[in-house]
């Protein structure tokens, strides 16, 4: 029996396997654990009055506000795309779908300087807003359009394959019941797609969080107006505030811990729901 257990075992899995531990060892487990370690050596006072600093919490307020609000505006323009590209024939379908895994591909920093240079005030779409009294760049909306362009393709790459799967027998025999159009999308394709829309916002919201090379351009980097999380532990490690550093970049990575157990739980659900269909 013993035998036939391990004959069983794929071969090379014990070196497969110490590689894999040594690797989450060297470059995962070993670096966070020198964080975590360096941060408790402050105590929960200290922690508390790094945190609550006028600028550090305006920081966190600007992260977290355009994160989510990107997040949101991404689900429904990444549901708008999905479906135009699963339902429509379009001409160039092929070249339109390659172009929204774009973000993917440039470099941020890149990104950055494209979006400042078409947004401010004497850019191809900045001059026609700023009249209007509509100022992007070097503001939070800024942040805000850099990652609606980011995130973007989370939502449409999450979406997309659940939309082709649908079985369209189920949407024929509502309309042919007598089910609107809009009836049929409210009461058979939506509920089969929210689990697909709550990890592509979930994924958005996350790369947000830690988003640097496109946002530093277009944001300004003005404290307590725009300037974000990612900067602000830039700027302390450059002034020499290892400790204040290390304790943002801490409450990141607890923030950012909690948001991957939710796309895991979420993706979880999403297998569950689409093995149903």
């Amino acid at each position: 029996m013993a035998q036939s257990a391990k004959t069983s075992l794929m071969p090379g899995l014990r070196p497969a396997l110490g590689f894999t531990v040594l690797y989450l060892s060297l470059l995962v487990l070993i670096p966070l654990s020198a964080l975590l370690l360096k941060s408790f050596g402050l105590g929960p006072a200290e922690w508390f009055e790094l945190l609550t600093r006028p600028r550090v919490l305006a920081s966190f307020r600007v992260t977290l506000l355009t994160s989510l609000s990107a997040a949101a505006l991404n689900v429904a323009l990444g549901l708008l795309l999905a479906w135009v590209l699963v339902r429509y024939p379009l001409p160039g379908k092929r070249v339109i779908d390659a172009l929204i895994d774009l973000p993917f591909a440039l470099p941020t920093a890149v990104a950055g300087i494209v979006l400042t240079a078409i947004y401010a005030s004497n850019g191809w779409v900045g001059h026609l807003l700023e009249p209007l009294g509509i100022k992007v760049a070097f503001t939070p909306l800024g942040i805000t359009v850099a990652l609606i362009f980011i995130g973007l393709p989370f939502v449409v790459r999450t979406v997309q394959p659940v939309l082709q799967d649908l079985d369209p027998a189920a949407e024929e025999a509502a309309s042919s019941l007598g089910a609107s159009r809009w009836q049929v999308f409210v009461k058979i394709i939506f509920p089969n797609i929210v689990p697909a829309l709550l990890t592509g916002f979930a994924l958005a919201f996350a790369r947000g969080l830690g988003e640097y090379g496109s946002v530093i351009f277009i944001a300004g980097n003005r404290p307590m107006v725009s300037e974000i999380v990612p900067l602000l532990i830039m700027t302390k490690l450059e002034q020499f505030d290892y400790v204040g550093a290390t304790v943002i970049g801490m409450a990141m990575l607890l923030i950012s811990f909690v948001l991957l157990l939710i796309i895991n739980a979420l993706q979880a659900w999403t297998r569950r729901r689409t093995g149903a269909l």
